[in-house]
């Protein structure tokens, strides 16, 4: 059903949807209608699984979201800031372009798939594939920061962009569990913190020291993961960090050489 004229409130800069009921279709219509006047924030409550939100916007609008909302949120977009007050499912961030996506919660499988500028921070665990393709070009070089901890094949393809994994919901002792970490990576940079085996990594990546433009990247990107969520910076900075670069450039080149 369409949008009736009592789910949308507005007041100065600030309008209100109501989207219980709404199809996903229907909802983004409206959003898009809503981001082309002076409106600077919009808030979305009742939000349960609409897909696509956020997707092919371009202009700087924060977006807080109350709910659960679908696969693809912020698919292709270019500019807003999405707060996502609870869980995001698959396909968070989708080609993402340029912006910010808060998730205070987990996200699922793919978060993050071919992002290739803007940033995302999840404060809880994300699922499969998470960073599958992320890329870079010369300024635009997007972030990725995990509170948790993520499932198998985590950075796969990753060609550009920066991966942080903080294990903050780990115990004492307890490492990462994913496995095939970085497999297919040929750019970019993963940094995890805390332990991972040599046997949970792809073939195709490294271990090597962090070096000052290392500790630069992390400083600012914990610094604004918990300014998000609450959290001590120093504190998780204190931890320690391991750092992931592909060994190769062209991994899988000599499976195409004749």
């Amino acid at each position: 059903m369409n949008p009736t004229a009592t789910s949308i409130e507005r007041s100065g800069t600030t309008v209100k949807i109501d989207a219980s009921g709404v199809y996903y279709r229907d909802l983004n219509t409206v959003l898009r209608e809503v981001v082309t006047g002076d409106v600077e924030r919009i808030d979305l409550v009742n939000i349960c699984g609409q897909r696509y939100i956020g997707t092919d916007l371009g202009r700087e609008v924060e977006i807080n979201i109350h709910g659960t909302p679908g696969n693809d949120l912020g698919a292709f977009m270019d500019g807003p800031r999405i707060n996502v007050y609870g869980n995001a499912q698959d396909g968070c961030g989708n080609t993402m372009n340029e912006g910010e996506i808060v998730i205070h919660g987990h996200a699922g499988d793919i978060t993050g798939f071919s992002m290739r500028g803007g940033k995302i921070f999840i404060r809880d665990n994300v699922g499969y594939r998470v960073g599958i393709h992320m890329k870079q070009y010369l300024s635009k070089v997007p972030s990725l920061v995990i509170g948790g901890t993520a499932q198998d094949f985590l950075g796969e393809y990753m060609a550009g962009g920066i991966l942080v994994v903080l294990g903050l919901n780990l115990r004492a002792g307890e490492t990462h569990k994913a496995n095939f970490i970085g497999t297919g990576m040929h750019a970019g940079v993963m940094y995890i913190r805390g332990s991972v085996e040599r046997h949970q990594l792809g073939k195709e990546v490294g271990i090597v020291e962090l070096n000052a433009q290392d500790r630069e990247n992390l400083d600012l990107l914990v610094a604004e993961f918990a300014n998000h969520f609450g959290y001590d910076a120093k504190e998780i900075l204190a931890g320690d960090f391991i750092k992931l670069l592909p060994l190769s450039l062209r991994p899988y080149g000599r499976l195409y050489a004749y």
